[in-house]
């Protein structure tokens, strides 16, 4: 028989109120925003009032010994022995009502919960200044257990029966009382609790808390170790929640981790910690790690546990020293962001930050040397969406690569991430996935920002004005209209040439940055009749500068609408190459190129696949077209990514095994030609689009053997394959997703598409 993982049981509310007061059980949500309106307290009451069910409470044991105490604790803070998995703010409420105890707001301000309660109807309500002034109220229940029962409802009757004019009786008291002590009698109301016992791992506990909890909410691992810093670490949790709080509170005056990109959480902050305490980007393990557990022989101790938080503790210093926090932030700024506006993945930002950490720390770099590298790493990562799909594995396989180099050898750290940044940017990157990309009219996207950040690198200015484009998008700036994206084919213009469609008219292409003033000069005209009008008085040199800034082709207003966005978008794409250039430190700001040898150093990623074969099964002995169909999902899966390079004749370990398995099967041509002539043959006979624009083949030869290197761009569109089976029309879609190929269907499908398309 499966031994059983919790036990029933029940407790008053006295009792649970006591317990959390002792630090029995531990409520860390008091120390952190309360999420629930006063409303929802108020209905639990009313539920309570009349007996209705509240749900199930859930508590997971620690395991503690009586007595432990709290890492880097005091005497007074001991280790609880409960954990509350389910009902956090059930109880944060009830705590907080039947003690008097202020919760956080959202924005970090204290505030009561206070709950009034009317004898007359048995109504509870929000108390407000109205009810505050109506004797018909208790106006804070409170005052039940805090004051005294007797003083509370003595001056309840005394208002109610002046407000009367003495119209009270004797039994109108009576009916009043009794409904008074039903709420005072609330401290006895017995929850139902199941108690998850020590031998329970934080999987099974989530998987139970699934199962029981009503609202579906899903419990992830960072859930867990904060719980877990509650219990054996407090002080360390309520110093990343006072990060976080100080760093969005108006009121918090002098140095503070305020910022323009982003209002850190908690989660976030634990993860740049154990990033860089353990070099772990997937949360799974660590949870166990800092239980003081041995991942190979499953035993707990608590030297060991006290080991890990020790180097969490160590890790938390840095990672919320505010010299760190904005010298690293810096970078961003370095990189031509300016502003939250800009960041459309928190990911890249908190992920960045751990490497900035392992470089000052682990590998000396000062603050030039290392703004340079991390400015460089950020603009790739956030423009790629490079922790956007499968974050956690992909800075996993970061900081992997990362751990494996030599402490302390700045160069090897500072070439390892610009062979990565190489490698994702390659020149097809530019002229192929780019432009793709950027075919959409998404206000959100981050290619757009990548423009963004790059005509702040090279000092742009607005189109038609001498105003520069980093002032304009200065957060600091409030200004209502201080910048404005024009549609350079006017809308009304458009509407009359029967364009139209949000998509189409406010296409990424044809938007372009223009002071206010300008804007309202341009109105709808033609392009034809305003470019001659506001160009007229402006300097030869200067048009032909911002034209270059704001990617306008040669005789641009001449063009068909369609043919100026297939046109603009490349040369944006040129814009944003030449900014990010300005990141590289040599003089020339010219990015040294990418050799087969890096991407081999590298390895496999998002956008990186090695493959033995394309044609040839090693363990049959034969030729299969099983192996062929893998080469075409692996394509089609970089195409509806972010693009990428497939290696042919590179084994998964790196190994270069060359071409000559897949050679032999291709008779008289078996060469260069003829073998990029077959790989072209297979995916256009196996993908919804043809594969010219999009995918280039070519050769480099490695230790004395070939490999094919398959370049593939990101597609404007979304492809779809052949099942292996063949036959028929394209109808597998597949996801370039971390390190592997993952296929998409319904509403997963559907809801990638809407995300990455638009």
């Amino acid at each position: 028989m499966t031994p059983t993982l919790y036990r029933d049981t029940g407790y008053s509310l006295t009792h649970l109120v006591e317990d959390i007061k002792h630090g029995n059980i531990a409520l860390p949500d008091i120390q952190r925003p309360f999420v629930w309106s006063s409303a929802k307290t108020r209905d639990l009451f009313d539920s309570l009032y009349r007996g209705y069910p509240v749900g199930t409470l859930m508590f997971w044991e620690t395991g503690a010994d009586v007595g432990t105490r709290q890492v880097g604790g005091g005497d007074s803070e001991r280790v609880a022995k409960m954990l509350i998995v389910d009902g956090q703010q059930r109880l944060t409420s009830l705590y907080a009502v039947l003690t008097g105890q202020a919760v956080l707001t959202k924005t970090f301000q204290e505030k009561r919960i206070r709950i009034a309660f009317r004898p007359s109807d048995e109504s509870f309500e929000v108390t407000d200044a109205a009810i505050e002034k109506d004797p018909e109220f208790i106006p804070d229940i409170t005052a039940l257990w805090n004051n005294g029962y007797r003083p509370t409802v003595r001056g309840f009757l005394a208002r109610l029966a002046e407000a009367r004019d003495g119209d009270l009786t004797e039994a109108d008291e009576d009916a009043l009382e009794d409904r008074i002590d039903r709420v005072y009698d609330l401290q006895n109301f017995r929850f139902q609790v199941i108690e998850l016992n020590a031998a329970a791992d934080e999987g099974q506990v989530a998987e139970i808390f699934v199962r029981i909890n009503s609202e579906g909410v899903k419990l992830n691992q960072a859930d867990f170790i904060l719980t877990l810093m509650s219990v054996h670490w407090e002080k360390g949790r309520r110093q990343l929640e006072q990060f976080c709080r100080d760093a969005v509170d108006p009121g918090v005056q002098g140095p503070s981790p305020k910022n323009p990109f982003i209002d850190p959480s908690p989660d976030q902050l634990l993860r740049a910690g154990i990033g860089l305490a353990f070099r772990r980007g997937r949360l799974q393990h660590v949870y166990n790690i800092l239980r003081g557990k041995d991942l190979e022989t499953g035993d707990v101790s608590e030297e060991r546990r006290d080991e890990q938080f020790d180097e969490l503790r160590h890790a938390q210093d840095e990672v919320l020293d505010l010299t760190n926090w904005h010298e690293f932030l810096k970078c961003l700024t370095h990189a031509g962001f300016r502003s939250r506006r800009m960041i459309t993945s928190e990911n890249a930002v908190v992920f960045t930050y751990i490497l900035w950490l392992i470089g000052k720390r682990d590998f000396g770099l000062d603050h030039k040397r290392l703004r340079g590298v991390i400015a460089r790493w950020f603009f790739m990562s956030h423009t790629t969406g490079r922790y956007t799909s499968s974050p956690e594995s992909q800075i996993e396989a970061d900081l992997g690569r990362v751990a494996a180099l030599d402490p302390g050898d700045a160069d090897a750290f500072c070439g390892e991430l610009d062979r990565i940044v190489r490698a994702n940017f390659t020149r097809d990157y530019w002229e192929i996935s780019l432009p793709n990309r950027l075919d959409t009219s998404s206000a959100r996207s981050p290619v757009l920002f990548a423009y963004w950040a790059s005509l702040n690198l090279l000092d742009a200015e607005a189109l038609f004005s001498d105003l520069r484009i980093r002032e304009l998008l200065d957060p600091n700036v409030t200004a209502p209209r201080s910048i404005e994206r024009h549609h350079l084919f006017p809308k009304a213009f458009l509407g009359k040439e029967g364009v139209s469609g949000a998509r189409r008219v406010n296409a990424i292409a044809n938007m372009a940055f223009l002071d206010w003033p300008e804007n309202a000069t341009i109105s709808a005209d033609d392009p034809v009749v305003y470019w001659p009008a506001m160009t007229e008085a402006m300097e030869p040199e200067r048009v032909k500068r911002q034209a270059y800034w704001h990617a306008l082709p040669v005789g641009w207003e001449q063009l068909d609408y369609m043919t100026f966005l297939e046109r603009r978008r490349s040369l944006i794409a040129e814009v944003v190459r030449d900014g990010f250039e300005r990141l590289w430190e040599e003089r020339s700001h010219s990015s040294p190129s990418t050799t087969l040898a890096d991407m081999i150093t590298i390895g496999e990623s998002q956008t990186q696949e090695f493959k033995s074969t394309a044609r040839w099964n090693v363990r049959a002995g034969q030729a299969d077209k099983k192996m062929e169909h893998v080469i075409v999902k692996t394509v089609c899966g970089f195409l509806n990514a972010e693009g990428g390079n497939l290696l042919v004749g590179v084994e998964d370990d790196g190994n270069v095994i060359g071409l000559d398995l897949d050679m032999q099967t291709l008779g008289s041509k078996a060469n260069r030609d003829g073998y990029e002539l077959f790989l072209r043959q297979v995916l256009d006979a196996n993908l919804s689009v043809h594969t010219a624009a999009t995918v280039r083949i070519h050769f480099e030869e490695a230790e004395g053997r070939d490999v094919c290197i398959v370049s593939v761009a990101a597609s404007g569109k979304p492809v779809f394959a052949k099942p292996h089976q063949g036959g028929g029309s394209p109808t597998e879609f597949w996801v370039r997703t971390g390190n592997a190929t993952k296929q998409l269907h319904g509403d997963d499908m559907i809801d990638y598409q809407r995300d990455h398309w638009g």
